[in-house]
């Protein structure tokens, strides 16, 4: 699972490292676009019921069990719950991914992208996806896909973080990659003196009336002997 970690507030970047990758149990993770605060309070939710469920079956949790959570709340608020996710991780029948839509629909799929570079994620996922992926070329792939959702879309950008899953746990790779690095400046603004001309000059002299020393008031002192 991988995501670029730009934040946007209309046309203005909010925040340049925003962690899209949430955490929901130890084999499994989730990917949020739509509103900020609606993915990661959906996912903490989540989160919290699933470690309850963990608890008291002291199993590993099926990623079907997410996924109808997290269809069951959205699908409660129509789509005012700003929250697209994609949703993975390892279980006992294997790995699994569900895109969940804002409206509370989700599908079980091979690979999904969702967010407004989700097109042109898709797009590089469509064509060089294959089955039985190595490790390394599942990552390749995924970082190229951000990475084309990046340079393809004003609402995506920065850097690209990885969460690998498998059946022994889950580690996450923040940055895999940097893009998006600010250029180095060609020329030096610092000028030697007298390179700009003075045209004119005016001296006002301060003229000092009157120095009044007072002693700094302890005020703890003062309400104790009032007490």
């Amino acid at each position: 699972m991988g995501a670029d970690t730009r934040a946007t507030v209309g046309s203005l970047v909010a925040d340049k490292h925003c962690k899209k990758i949430h955490y929901l149990a130890p084999n499994m993770y989730c990917c949020g676009a739509g509103t900020a605060a609606d993915t990661e309070q959906v996912c903490k939710m989540v989160s919290s019921q699933l470690k309850l469920h963990r608890l008291t079956t002291d199993r590993v949790v099926p990623v079907v069990t997410a996924e109808r959570l997290m269809t069951q709340h959205l699908y409660r608020y129509q789509g005012y719950v700003s929250a697209a996710l994609i949703l993975g991780g390892v279980d006992l029948s294997g790995p699994s991914i569900y895109s969940v839509a804002p409206h509370g629909s989700s599908e079980k799929l091979l690979f999904s992208s969702m967010g407004s570079g989700s097109l042109a994620a898709m797009s590089v996922l469509e064509k060089e996806w294959k089955p039985y992926l190595k490790l390394d070329e599942a990552k390749l792939l995924v970082c190229k896909a951000i990475a084309a959702g990046i340079f393809n879309d004003l609402g995506s950008g920065s850097n690209i973080d990885l969460c690998v899953i498998t059946g022994t746990g889950a580690e996450i790779i923040s940055p895999y990659e940097v893009l998006n690095m600010k250029a180095p400046l060609q020329e030096s603004y610092r000028y030697a003196p007298g390179t700009t001309a003075v045209l004119s000059s005016k001296t006002v002299p301060v003229e000092i009336v009157e120095v009044i020393n007072r002693p700094i008031r302890d005020d703890t002192e003062e309400e104790m002997d009032i007490a």
